[in-house]
């Protein structure tokens, strides 16, 4: 009898990991295609214009930018903290608030016809951790494919307006892979007071792709 039900808890702690796999994959449609985070302004200027461009770019956001500072706030939103006014002040432009609100609502929207289960309307980070509280995974996974999926919108962006080859775009991946998941690890323990950032670049890209006339991307 205990197999049995060592057996069934193991079956469903497989089908928890396909959902979160199945949530924060690229194919999930919540609209991250439309959003650079500010890179096009970057790519635009020459701040990024090759693989190991693309590399660093991505790998300052995840270690000092928003990738750091959505991951801290999803761990804490799954430990069921109200996090969302906290996530929405530390937004860096109009357009970087509009990205996370409408990311969070179409999120939600697509959790919500899935399971039946009515989603309130939260930055996308903190939806996030709203919706995987109840899943048996560890945060660190949870953050391991969160921070994989922003690094996977971030190279769709350069793969399409640098462009990149395809296949330099999945060896940037690759590259960031243990970045990734050092990273993954320590911000699912990680206090709120440890939020900040120190990517002004990326931050000022942002605020100035506000003012394009002309923009490929909503952020």
């Amino acid at each position: 009898m205990a197999a049995r039900w060592v057996t069934v808890l193991r079956a469903m702690r497989m089908i928890d990991r396909l959902r979160l796999v199945q949530w924060l994959s690229p194919a999930f449609p919540i609209g991250a295609f439309a959003y650079s985070q500010g890179m096009e302004v970057a790519i635009a200027a020459g701040d990024v214009r090759d693989a190991a461009g693309l590399h660093d770019w991505i790998a300052d956001v995840i270690t000092h930018g928003s990738g750091r500072t959505d991951a801290i706030l999803l761990a804490h939103a799954r430990r069921g903290e109200d996090v969302a006014d906290h996530a929405l002040a530390l937004a860096t432009s109009a357009e970087r608030l509009t990205e996370m609100m409408e990311q969070g609502r179409a999120f939600g929207q697509a959790i919500a016809a899935i399971t039946g289960q009515a989603q309130p309307p939260l930055p996308y980070a903190v939806a996030v951790g709203h919706a995987t509280r109840h899943l048996d995974i560890g945060t660190d996974e949870v953050l391991l494919h969160w921070l994989q999926g922003l690094a996977a919108q971030l190279v769709s962006v350069a793969v399409r307006f640098v462009p990149l080859g395809q296949t330099e775009g999945q060896a940037v991946l690759a590259r960031l892979g243990p970045l990734i998941a050092d990273r993954a690890q320590l911000y699912a323990t990680a206090p709120l007071s440890e939020i900040g950032t120190a990517t002004l670049r990326a931050d000022l890209a942002a605020m100035q792709h506000e003012t394009l006339e002309t923009r490929i991307f909503r952020s």
